[in-house]
Order: structure tokens, then sequence, then C-alpha cells
């Protein structure tokens, strides 16, 4: 019986399996972004790409918030080990747990980028001159980056919001790789949205979490260090 418990545990821990277990990881979190997502992704799928609509875009990425969060926490928390694998269960727990964080979050970032697109959509409506394109640009950039920081720290850490969004500010100018990689995948997830559609920015959503993952790590690190017991 140890024999054959030692034999699976070496196949457990090789090369081989690990790959096998990050695999399935990854596609059990994909399916689940896609579910906790659908409501608001399938409608806009369907929606005209028309500035009329950005504020009605802005509601249906509300669910995509407390999606993102779970992914995060899901990848962060399982171990990549065949015998204990539950992505499933470890999604929903970080669900749970960082919904209404997330959403403190995440929901005035949508407000206020919308408040931004709009301004640039109609610019010679509101009677703007074109050269507050720039700073309208800037300030959406420096939102949703600052928005990507706080949006980490929710998923992983146990803060108060007003202490999430300080630390989230503080690291965009701690950090600056984590700033540059942030906004180079949020470029090229534009990118492939803008080219394709938001359908095959879903199908590849779980990738695109690991890698926001990754890019965060000296955050999380020095979070981890300098700000938890």
């Amino acid at each position: 019986m140890s024999g054959s418990a030692q034999a699976w545990r070496q196949f457990g821990d090789g090369p081989l399996s690990r790959v096998t277990s990050r695999v399935y990881i990854l596609l059990v979190v994909e399916l689940l972004l896609l579910l906790t997502t659908l409501p608001g992704l399938l409608p806009l799928l369907l929606l005209r790409r028309d500035p009329s609509n950005l504020p009605l875009v802005a509601l249906l990425l509300v669910p995509v918030g407390p999606a993102l969060s779970s992914a995060l926490y899901a990848l962060r928390h399982q171990r990549p080990d065949l015998t204990d694998l539950r992505p499933a269960a470890t999604f929903w727990r970080g669900y749970r747990a960082n919904l209404s964080g997330v959403l403190r979050v995440w929901v005035p970032t949508l407000l206020w980028l919308t408040v931004l697109a709009v301004n640039l959509a109609y610019l010679g409506a509101v009677g703007l001159p074109g050269w507050w394109t720039v700073p309208l640009v800037l300030l959406g950039a420096g939102v949703t980056l600052c928005a990507a920081n706080a949006l980490v720290i929710t998923s992983l850490f146990d803060f108060r919001t007003r202490d999430v969004l300080r630390l989230a500010t503080h690291f965009l100018v701690r950090t600056p790789g984590v700033t540059v990689g942030n906004a180079l995948l949020l470029a090229a997830a534009a990118g492939i949205t803008a080219v394709f559609s938001e359908a095959v920015l879903a199908l590849l959503a779980s990738v695109a979490v690991l890698a926001f993952l990754r890019i965060g790590d000296p955050m999380i690190h020095l979070i981890r260090k300098e700000f938890t017991p």
C-alpha cells in the first residue's frame, strides 16, 4: 500500500503531471470565468459599437470584476498537485470571500471610465477643445492601471477599501515593472478585442489572468512582506 502511494506521489510530482495539472486548472478556471461573466458578455457581443451604448457596456461589465478576482484567487491558491486538484472549489471560495470588496473597487472604476469615455466620444459636443484628448486618455490610463493593482490586492489580501486604493496608487510608482507589464497586457487585450472580438478575448481569459498574476508577483511579494503580519 505504501509502495503504491509513493509511486502515485512520484507521478504527481513529475514535470509531465505538473504541466497536466496546470492545463486542467486553467481549463476549469476558464469555464468558470465564462459561466460567471456570461450574463453580461452575451448581450455585449450583440451590442452595436456606438458611443451612446457606453453606459450599457459598463453595466454589462459589472460581473467581470468578481469573476476576474475569483480567477486570481484560484490560480494563486491552487497547488499544481494531481493528488489535490480543486480549482472549482477554490474559485467559488474566492468569489464568496471577495465579492463585496471587489465591487467597491470595480463599480466606481467602471463609472469613472464611462464618464471619461463619453467625454472623449463627444468632445466637440460638450465644448471641450481637441487638446483635452491627451489628459483624458492619460487619466483613463491611470485609473485603469490603479484599478488593476487594486483588483489584485483585493483578491489576495484582506484590507479596507481605502487602504486598497492607497496601496494600489502607491505601487504604481513603487513597482514600475508591474505598471508597465499591466499596461502592455491591457494594450494586448484591447488589440485582440479590436481586431477580433470580445469572444476571442473571453476564450483566452484564464491565460490572461495567469499572466496578470505573474506580472503582479513583485507587488504581491512586497505587500506580504511589508503590510501583513
